[in-house]
């Protein structure tokens, strides 16, 4: 009697452990498929150069203050609805010719704007209206 006991004790640990395991496999598949839907996207939002609005977009007065990060120009571009995310925007600027070219100042953008041309128009070699400074 006891050994009855005993085996069907035994055999309901396994069959906890098994689900366990599977449980536990799930939850790692589900995690690595998040991970990697998360990574596409901010490569896609990284490299996508999309402007916020399409046509004529919506003017956005920006104020950047001296010595402010790439980050912190994009969490405020961000804020205004001019870039998607400030992350990408910062690495964006880190990537681009315009690296450490962000002056500080005040600036009318436009939705209509790419990533790339609101850096442009921020270091200086754009001004608003689009046309090269002199």
């Amino acid at each position: 009697m006891a050994d009855t006991r005993d085996k069907v004790g035994r055999a309901g640990v396994f069959l906890a452990g098994g689900v366990f395991k599977i449980a536990l496999y799930i939850c790692i598949i589900v995690f690595l498929i998040w991970v990697g839907r998360s990574a596409y996207q901010f490569g896609y939002d990284v490299f996508n150069q999309q402007a916020m609005s399409p046509g004529e977009g919506q003017q956005v007065t920006v104020v950047v203050k001296d010595g402010a990060s790439a980050y912190k120009v994009g969490k405020t571009l961000e804020q205004k609805g001019l870039v998607k995310s400030a992350l990408a925007f910062a690495v964006q600027e880190r990537m681009s010719a315009y690296h450490g070219q962000i002056k500080a100042g005040t600036y009318l953008l436009s939705t209509a704007y790419t990533p790339t041309r609101i850096m442009a128009v921020l270091a200086g070699e754009e001004n608003e209206e689009g046309s090269k400074s002199q």
